[in-house]
């Protein structure tokens, strides 16, 4: 933004020069032209005009130069204008590319969410009502995880070890029976590397 007001600031400025330049060039045309068509009466006069055409041209070299000197400014802050612009392009084109790459993961993560989502359903045909009951409890207890795995005396829902009669108690207990943890009630998962 700032970069673009400059640029439209010193292009104002640049007219501005061009127009006084003109002016000026148009004073000079019209006081040559009298000079040319002798419309000058007397020598006083005929000096006056001509001092004011040597005026009126050191005026217009300067006005010229303020003019280059404004043009090259703006040149200047046009190609920092146009490369920001490139750059803010760049940025976009990244961020596009950025962001297709997350839709694409997103879609990727809804479709593998919704086949869990429709595996889990198949598994919880098989599971008996009050068991899934409990779980749905627990799981909206404790962050969506209703159940954990048992690894190496460790719950993996608290992470927190088991003690030795916690693990006597889960080791004696029926493969079919639902056993949770003492620290954070989930359903605790056994498997071979269970450690009991």
């Amino acid at each position: 933004m700032e970069a673009r007001t400059e640029v439209d600031d010193l292009g104002r400025e640049q007219r501005k020069a061009d127009a006084d330049v003109e002016q000026v060039k148009a004073r000079r045309e019209r006081n040559q032209k009298r000079l040319d068509q002798g419309q000058v009466g007397s020598p006083k006069e005929l000096q006056g005009l001509q001092h004011e055409l040597e005026t009126l041209e050191r005026r217009i070299s300067d006005l010229e130069d303020a003019e280059l000197e404004v043009m090259e400014r703006a040149e200047a802050a046009q190609a920092r204008l146009d490369g920001l612009q490139a750059t803010v392009t760049g940025h976009d084109e990244a961020l596009a590319g950025v962001e297709q790459r997350r839709d694409e993961a997103l879609g990727s993560i809804d479709g593998e969410m919704k086949e869990a989502d429709d595996e889990r359903n198949r598994i919880a045909t098989g599971i008996p009502a009050d068991l899934m009951k409990l779980y749905e409890k627990l799981r909206g207890s404790h962050g969506g995880v209703g159940a954990a795995a048992l690894v190496r005396r460790r719950c993996q829902g608290c992470q927190l070890e088991l003690t030795a009669a916690d693990l006597r108690q889960i080791a004696a207990a029926p493969e079919d029976e639902v056993v949770r943890c003492e620290e954070c009630q989930r359903i605790l998962v056994r498997t071979a590397e269970s450690g009991i």
